[in-house]
């Protein structure tokens, strides 16, 4: 068994020491990023609609997560009988943020692919923490040429706009943003409901495409079994994940909350299984928007939901 850090003569609790992701190591060369997965922030709610503030969620998270850093040799979780995310076998680094330029969506977004860019080339896994959903789109554009991937997309709203007042890179439009590109070949998205969503010609579109669109209530209707078997078996997976997917009373600290949304272990068992269906190649998790939450519970939601997630992940790969 590995030994524990304690041993060496330093507890390093929580709020001790950087906060980084998981309290990870901190990664600045980018030409040399030698890891299993790679955080990065992406900082940027320019493409808000009503509330800002999630441009604060990559350290709201990071925050959150340093509670998760107890795991010295792994996080054992007694119902699966396993150890997650052992550090001896899976090495985690946490990148710092991608340059955000006020004002300036092209740059910004342009210095997103690069960032993931850089972690591709290393063969690690990208963990980006938004930010708004805008910055899905850059995201997922810069995984052009690693297709097919099948998006699985967690969210209150559908964000599949087109184009609004010349606006087509808003957190209103990265997944029609990401049909546009040749390495997506299909996508299932979860969770849409109720006003705001989107309009009928949106919805219209998406099916087009050839997604596959269940609200809280059909995907607790069908249960989570079911909806596993409604994703294509075997594909690069993708998973994007508005944390306003989740409902309010859980995940308060969001830009546009939306009632009726999807609890805890409704999510994290239909992303073990996503994990053991095919090979998940990325994820982000975005819209935490910290100043709307006092109690800080939204930013522990997203920190706890990847870990696990993570661990799911390269525990199917091993």
């Amino acid at each position: 068994m590995a030994e524990h850090g304690y041993e060496k003569g330093r507890l390093d609790l929580p709020f001790v020491g950087h906060c980084t992701f998981g309290k990870q190591p901190i990664c600045t060369d980018w030409d040399n990023i030698a890891a299993d997965a790679a955080i990065l922030g992406v900082p940027y709610d320019m493409g808000t609609q009503y509330r800002s503030g999630a441009r604060f969620g990559p350290r709201a998270i990071r925050e959150a997560s340093t509670l998760f850093s107890f795991g010295h040799s792994g996080a054992y979780d007694y119902e699966d009988d396993t150890v997650y995310l052992p550090r001896d076998k899976v090495r985690i680094v946490d990148l710092g943020d991608a340059d955000i330029v006020h004002t300036d969506t092209a740059k910004s977004h342009e210095n997103t692919r690069f960032a993931v860019r850089k972690i591709l080339k290393s063969g690690a896994l990208p963990v980006i923490l938004g930010g708004d959903h805008a910055v899905h789109a850059p995201v997922i554009e810069a995984f052009d040429g690693r297709g097919p991937i099948h998006i699985v997309h967690i969210d209150a709203h559908l964000d599949f706009v087109d184009e609004r007042h010349g606006v087509r890179y808003g957190h209103g439009n990265p997944l029609r943003r990401a049909a546009e590109t040749k390495h997506v070949v299909g996508m299932t998205q979860l969770g849409i409901r109720n006003v705001s969503s989107s309009n009928r010609s949106d919805y219209e579109a998406a099916l087009g495409f050839g997604s596959r669109i269940l609200s809280v209530r059909q995907f607790r209707a069908l249960g989570v079994a079911r909806v596993l078997d409604l994703i294509p078996a075997g594909m690069n997976y993708y998973v994007t994940i508005d944390i306003d997917g989740f409902d309010p009373s859980i995940a308060p600290g969001t830009g546009t909350p939306s009632h009726g949304g999807f609890l805890y272990y409704e999510v994290l068992e239909l992303l073990k299984g996503v994990a053991a269906r095919g090979r998940v190649i990325g994820m982000d998790l975005v819209e935490v928007a910290p100043a709307y939450d006092p109690s800080g519970i939204t930013a522990f939601l997203a920190a706890q939901l990847l870990l696990n997630f993570l661990g799911f992940v390269f525990h199917n790969r091993s």
